[in-house]
């Protein structure tokens, strides 16, 4: 082989790597959009029960509250906050 042979076989492989990269995609990070809440306590009292859940990357809580009437359940409130 002689050396333009070569000088050309070295250009191109150069060039194959290069359109390679250029093509390729990207790595990315996945982002996990949804929180991840932890439940942290859980109380009833009658027909009502209430859970509490903390969200340590945030820094929120909830509690929520249900309310059940006969044997189906008639409504469920939540309430969010930021802890200090």
């Amino acid at each position: 082989m002689n050396a333009r042979n070569l000088g050309l076989l070295i250009a191109a492989t150069f060039a194959a790597l290069a359109l390679a990269v250029a093509l390729a995609p990207t790595a990315r990070s996945q982002v996990q959009a949804t929180p991840s809440f932890t439940p942290i306590g859980v109380s009833s009292s009658g027909n009502t029960s209430t859970v509490w859940f903390h969200e340590p990357s945030s820094r929120q809580a909830v509690a929520c509250q249900t309310v059940q009437q006969g044997a189906s359940l008639s409504s469920i409130q939540c309430v969010v906050t930021k802890l200090p």
